[in-house]
């Protein structure tokens, strides 16, 4: 299927709790937005790759994905080497999507700043005429969203119409974050405890308020972008 806009991500949740709201937004605009898991989250502490597969499938229908696939880069040790880009750009070719959303070059987990080399490499050889399969495709735009460590955002996206989509995808991941009026007898993580549930909007509302809206979803762009009317970057909200 053709795409628009293809959400990568190192684990099962990543896509869904770094832009999840941006890709809800999209979709209800009319875009067609995949989402590509990279590994199935098989070494993650809680939850099986059965289970977690259940979960992202209902994520993925919660914002409106209309595409959802996943990658064998070995979750807890993700691989990048030319297997692994062959395969991701093998997807890129087929889904030809304009803009792909994916990991920071630098994050807590490994998995993440290794799925930021894979994502930007592939990206660029799926270009190329001479690697791999099929027709050549570059994405026009590959933005990286906020994961666990924060950066200085290239934009924010103002994703406050669709935060109770957003918010409906994470509770699917019941194996990974904490659901108040759920209990799992399995070992507590980072992820799983109400103070990261609460780290997630308390993200969201800084960023919403660093351009004037209640919730935001924060983006870092390699290269500078292009605008074509400055008038639609005056900022929000009180002055």
């Amino acid at each position: 299927m053709r795409l628009d806009v293809l959400a990568i991500g190192p684990h099962p949740d990543d896509v869904e709790l770094g832009c999840g709201g941006t890709l809800a937004l999209l979709a209800r605009a009319g875009r067609r937005v995949g989402i590509l898991h990279l590994t199935r989250g098989e070494r993650g502490t809680r939850g099986s790759a059965a289970e977690r597969r259940t979960e992202a499938e209902r994520a993925a229908e919660a914002l409106g994905a209309v595409e959802l696939d996943f990658l064998d880069c070995g979750d807890g040790a993700l691989r990048r080497g030319e297997a692994e880009e062959d395969a991701l750009i093998e997807r890129l070719r087929a889904g030809r999507p304009e803009l792909v959303l994916g990991p920071a070059p630098a994050d807590r987990h490994p998995d993440h700043g290794r799925a930021h080399e894979l994502v930007h490499a592939a990206c660029f050889y799926s270009g190329l005429r001479r690697r791999g399969a099929g027709e050549p495709h570059r994405p026009a735009a590959v933005f990286s969203f906020m994961q666990h460590d924060s950066f200085e955002p290239s934009f924010v996206v103002d994703v406050g119409a669709v935060w109770d989509l957003k918010m409906e995808a994470l509770a699917a991941y019941d194996s990974q974050l904490h659901q108040p009026d759920a209990e799992r007898q399995e070992p507590p993580t980072k992820v799983a405890s109400p103070e990261y549930r609460l780290a997630v909007e308390g993200r969201a509302r800084h960023f919403g308020m660093a351009i004037g809206v209640a919730l935001g979803e924060p983006f870092w762009s390699r290269v500078p972008l292009a605008v074509a009317d400055p008038m639609n970057l005056l900022p929000k909200g009180l002055r």
